[in-house]
């Protein structure tokens, strides 16, 4: 089945706006585990336990950003990945006296992936940023005059974003997130299309496959959770660096800053009114924020929230990409007259 760039479009923002509000939570969770405030903020040191009474609160701060930011997102990077593996699987060659092409089919995926993460990223950076410091807002009811706890609380975006004093602050952190994504694309869409194919092949083989969306969605599904799982918990030390560096970007780096925080509301918010004053810190490069990690807490501080990140990247994928599988067919499907056929 043929798809057009609007199907792939539609298919890509279905499934990013599904997901979104779906694995969430666990996204909000595993950012503030791995914040420089998290010991001072999220932990009962006088009890030795997690405050989960703040560690699960407001799990759906900063969800608006991202969703308007993810729809075009999710759409430019299947667009780009479709066109580019389409293309260079078109002009590979054929090895003489063989019937194996002349760059492997993993490779070109991996290319693909890549290519379409770069321009995937420079559009979702803002609201990456924008989403981890409204995630780090404590007491949002107190930021918003209506008090609203809705599931978007507009408040809370809107008192993350004010701050931000230059545009480009949000934009740090494209380097990081780009380092973080282009290993774990690089490394999930190759094992994503193999167990896909495989497990295909393997049906066939028996006679069970039915080439139904049912089918191909689940296929899809726990190829593309099990091939994200492994590559969220090998990419977690980059994540961990790239979230520091991000929180940092309106001046929530330092562990002094966190200190002054947690104390009370109202000191944080004499603190974000002192920091909308200032330009900012001095940025601090990937190497140095993972060096402060490792003389923190060590090696573990590098994978801290690894479990939740490969938990909610197995959801997550497995859903998001089974969502785009069907979404993609069901619309060919529909287009080409309800024939029935491969996404």
């Amino acid at each position: 089945m043929s798809n057009t760039h609007t199907d792939i479009l539609l298919a890509g923002a279905i499934a990013a706006f599904t997901i979104d509000l779906l694995v969430y939570p666990l996204d909000t969770v595993k950012t503030r585990f791995q914040s420089p405030g998290y010991k001072k903020i999220y932990y009962d040191a006088s009890k030795n336990a997690i405050n989960r009474r703040l560690l699960f609160s407001g799990l759906y701060q900063g969800v608006g950003s991202v969703i308007l930011i993810t729809i075009p997102s999710s759409g430019a990077f299947f667009t780009t990945y479709e066109a580019v593996k389409s293309g260079l699987t078109k002009v590979n060659p054929i090895l003489s006296g063989s019937t194996s092409p002349l760059v492997p089919q993993p490779i070109i995926h991996s290319v693909a992936s890549s290519t379409a993460e770069l321009i995937a990223c420079f559009i979702l950076t803002p609201a990456e940023v924008l989403k981890q410091n409204a995630q780090m807002v404590r007491n949002p009811a107190r930021n918003s005059p209506t008090g609203s706890s809705t599931i978007f609380q507009p408040a809370v975006t809107l008192h993350a974003l004010r701050r931000f004093k230059k545009p480009s602050q949000l934009w740090t952190g494209y380097t990081t997130l780009a380092a973080r994504n282009l290993p774990f694309t690089a490394m999930q869409f190759p094992v994503f299309e193999h167990l896909k194919s495989s497990m295909k092949e393997y049906r066939k083989a028996h006679g069970t496959f039915t080439r139904s969306l049912g089918e191909s969605a689940l296929i899809t599904s726990i190829s593309a959770g099990s091939a994200g799982s492994v590559a969220a918990i090998i990419t977690t030390p980059v994540d961990v660096v790239k979230t520091r560096i991000m929180l940092s970007a309106a001046g929530e780096g330092s562990e002094k800053k966190a200190k002054e925080a947690a104390e009370s509301f109202q000191n944080q918010e004499q603190w974000l009114k002192k920091l909308a004053n200032e330009k900012g810190g001095a940025k601090k490069g990937g190497l140095v924020v993972a060096r402060e990690v490792l003389n923190e807490s060590g090696i573990k501080g590098l994978f801290r929230g690894g479990t939740l990140r490969a938990a909610w990247t197995a959801l997550g994928s497995g859903l998001y990409l089974g969502v785009y599988g069907t979404g993609r067919g069901w619309l060919g499907e529909r287009r080409e007259g309800g024939i029935e056929g491969e996404p």
